[in-house]
C-alpha cells in the first residue's frame, strides 16, 4: 500500500492524523484546518476558532477533532474528521456513523507498528468501503522497537507477573504523532461528546448489525468474535469464548506460533547478542532493531514460545482475560534476564526487579511520558551499562532453557566460586560471618527463653 497516498475523492485541505489501537488502546480521530506545519509527507493547517473536539469512547476513549457548521448529520456538522483507522469492527463502524451523525468526510490514519502484511493488504479499500475518502499509512515499526519495546525490557518490565505489554508500548509511539501534530497547533478549548455513551449499539453483535445495514465489511461474525491487537511485539486475543476463564482457547485461535505439541521434535539453539542492556544481533548477525525482532518472531512461533494465558487487573478496576503470543519478546526478556544474573550484583538485581514492577504498571496505565517513568528509564540505563555479551537459548516444544552466557563484565569468577580451596575465599571465613549474620536470630531466641 502506497504511504500518504492522497485520494481525489477528499477535499484539497490536508488533516493531522492520531491514533488507534485496540485491547486497552484508545481510539483517536483528529482534524485540522489552516495555521501550518509538515509531518507524515502532508501539508496541514489549523484554524484556531472553529475547532471542536468530539470524543468517541470506543470502548475506552476515541476523540474527533474538526471545524464545525451550522447543516450537517443527525446531530451536527462537521466538515473532516480523521480517524485513527485498523480495520477492525469499532473502526469500521465508527466510520459510516460519523457520516450519518456529523455529515462529514472521514480520513483514515493508519499506524503500521508491525500488525503485518495481512493486517494491511486491503486496508484501504476496506476504509473506502466504510465511507472514508482516504487512508494515510505511517511506517513506526522501527521507532516502536527501538524507542518504546527496548527500554522495557531493559527494564524487565512485566506487568502482574505475566503480561509483556505489547498492546500498552504500541500506544505512546502512536500517540507521539498525535502530540507533535497537535498541541502547538489545535485550539485548546474543546468540545467532547462521546459516542458509545449516545448510540443504540450495545455491544459487538449490535455493531455487527449496524455494519450488515450499511453494507460495511467487517472482520469478524457473530460464531466468532474475538478482539484482536497486533504489532511487530505481541498479538492479543480477548472476546468470545475467552470472556469465561474455565474455558481453554481454541487451537486454531493462535496466529503467530504453532501449537507446542505440533511444533519440531529437534530443538533449536539461538544467541542473542546483547550491548548495554539492549539486543543487537541474532545468531550472531547485527539486525536492525524491528528486523532483529521479526526473525525471532519467525524462529520462535515455529517452536510455540510465548503463549500466556491470564486474567489481569485492569487499570478501571475490572478483570479481563487475555491469551497472548509474544514468541519473539519471550526470547528476547530469557536473554537479558540470562546476561543480568553475571553482570549484575545481588543489590542491584533486587533494586531493579522492585522497580520494574512499577515500570510496568506505569507503561500499562498509559503513563510512558511520566516524568516518574523516564527517571526510572535513566536509572534502568545506568545500571545496564554493563550487560553486554551473549546468550544462548535452547528452544523446544514451548520451553525456553538457557545454555550459555558470556559477558566481558561478568562478575562470576570461577577461581572464587569453585569449591576448591582458594586465596581470594577461605572456606574458614564462613564461621565469623554465620555467627555476626544471625545475631539477631540469636538475641530473640534468648529472649524468649529469659537467657
Amino acid at each position: 500500500m502506497a504511504q500518504l497516498k492522497a485520494s481525489p475523492a477528499c477535499s484539497t485541505r490536508a488533516t493531522a492524523p492520531s491514533f488507534h489501537t485496540t485491547g486497552h488502546l484508545y481510539h483517536h480521530f483528529w482534524k485540522a484546518k489552516p495555521s501550518s506545519f509538515k509531518e507524515l509527507g502532508l501539508r496541514t493547517s489549523v484554524g484556531a476558532n472553529k475547532l471542536q473536539v468530539i470524543k468517541a469512547a470506543a470502548r475506552s476513549d476515541t476523540e474527533v477533532v474538526s471545524e464545525t457548521t451550522k447543516a450537517g448529520g443527525l446531530r451536527g456538522k462537521l466538515n473532516k474528521v480523521v480517524l485513527a483507522y485498523s480495520g477492525g469492527l469499532d473502526t469500521s463502524v465508527i466510520v459510516p456513523w460519523l457520516r450519518e451523525n456529523y455529515g462529514c468526510e472521514v480520513v483514515c490514519f493508519t499506524a503500521d507498528v508491525g500488525q503485518g502484511i495481512k493486517e494491511l493488504e486491503g486496508l484501504e479499500q476496506k476504509a473506502k468501503a466504510s465511507g472514508a475518502c482516504q487512508l494515510v499509512v505511517k511506517d513506526l515499526k522501527e521507532e516502536f522497537v527501538k524507542d518504546y519495546i527496548f527500554p522495557c525490557l531493559r527494564a524487565g518490565a512485566v506487568y502482574e507477573r505475566k503480561y509483556l505489554l505489547g498492546t500498552s508500548m504500541a500506544r505512546p509511539v502512536i500517540a507521539k504523532v498525535r502530540f507533535e501534530l497537535t498541541f502547538f497547533a489545535l485550539n485548546p478549548k474543546l468540545n467532547v461528546v462521546a459516542p458509545w455513551r449516545e448510540w443504540d449499539i450495545t455491544g459487538r453483535e449490535d455493531a455487527i448489525e449496524y455494519a450488515k445495514k450499511h453494507s460495511i465489511p467487517v472482520p469478524v461474525t457473530k460464531k466468532s468474535i474475538y478482539s484482536r491487537d497486533r504489532n511487530l511485539w505481541h498479538l492479543s486475543h480477548e472476546g468470545d469464548i475467552l470472556e469465561d476463564p474455565s474455558n481453554e482457547p481454541k487451537k486454531d485461535m493462535y496466529m503467530m506460533s504453532v501449537d507446542p505439541e505440533d511444533a519440531p521434535d529437534q530443538a533449536e539453539y539461538v544467541e542473542i547478542g546483547l550491548e548495554s542492556g539492549l539486543p543487537v544481533s541474532v545468531n550472531g548477525k547485527s539486525l536492525s532493531p524491528a528486523s532483529l525482532l521479526a526473525e525471532l518472531n519467525e524462529i520462535g512461533g515455529r517452536h510455540g514460545i510465548g503463549r500466556i494465558d491470564m486474567v489481569e487487573n485492569r487499570l478501571v478496576g475490572m478483570k479481563s482475560r487475555g491469551v497472548y503470543e509474544t514468541p519473539g519478546g519471550t526470547i528476547l526478556f530469557a536473554a537479558a534476564r540470562e546476561l543480568e544474573s553475571l553482570t549484575l550484583d545481588r543489590e542491584t538485581i533486587q533494586v531493579k526487579d522492585s522497580l520494574a514492577l512499577k515500570y510496568a504498571e506505569l507503561v500499562y496505565a498509559g503513563r510512558w511520558f511520566d516524568p516518574l517513568r523516564e527517571s526510572m528509564d535513566a536509572f534502568m540505563q545506568k545500571i545496564t551499562e554493563t550487560t553486554t555479551g551473549s546468550v544462548t537459548l535452547k528452544l523446544y516444544k514451548g520451553s525456553v532453557t538457557v545454555t550459555s552466557r558470556t559477558s566481558p563484565f561478568s562478575l562470576y569468577r570461577e577461581d572464587i566460586s569453585s569449591f576448591e580451596s582458594g586465596q581470594i575465599y577461605d572456606q574458614a571465613d564462613a564461621a565469623g560471618f554465620i555467627r555476626l549474620y544471625g545475631l539477631p536470630v540469636r538475641v530473640r531466641a534468648m529472649l524468649e527463653q529469659g537467657i
